[in-house]
């Protein structure tokens, strides 16, 4: 029996995985923070079929990850937009770039830049509270009473 959600683990990665844990739903986020709005438009620009399209998007709405306005122009037509919580994936959708980039060996054909200096983005990174980058080897993994689980890398 193949596992359909992830509620009863108790993780916080997993819990993620529930709301955009698919390669389709991911896609759309990023699709949306390109500035896609419409059905159709994201249809042709991920070449995904409608019935895939339509639950994926139902589903990051339900989840609060999109939200679906009524644009009404020639009676109903509506967009999705991202949220503030589907806003706040910025940076998976960029550590996955970057990570695809290092990993798979190939560049995507669009580059991410500054707004304002035009620069490309520096990599992403995880850091203390003094700014110090980190590895999964610099960090432990505790339970709510600060007791370590196991043992990172």
């Amino acid at each position: 029996m193949t596992r359909k959600r992830f509620d009863e683990m108790g993780c916080s990665v997993a819990c993620a995985l529930n709301e955009v844990g698919d390669w389709w739903s991911l896609l759309v986020v990023k699709q949306a923070m390109l500035g896609t709005r419409r059905f159709v438009d994201f249809q042709h620009n991920l070449g995904i079929a409608k019935n895939i399209l339509c639950n994926r998007l139902s589903r990051l709405v339900d989840n609060g990850v999109m939200v679906r306005v009524d644009v009404g122009e020639h009676g109903k037509r509506y967009e999705y937009r991202l949220t503030d919580k589907g806003r706040d994936l910025f940076t998976v959708v960029t550590a996955l770039r970057q990570w695809s980039e290092r990993w798979n060996g190939e560049k995507d054909t669009m580059q991410l830049v500054d707004r304002q200096t035009g620069e490309p983005l520096a990599p992403v990174v995880v850091q203390n509270q003094q700014g110090q980058i980190l590895t999964v080897r610099d960090v432990r993994f505790v339970d709510e009473d600060g007791k370590p689980l196991e043992e990172a890398g």
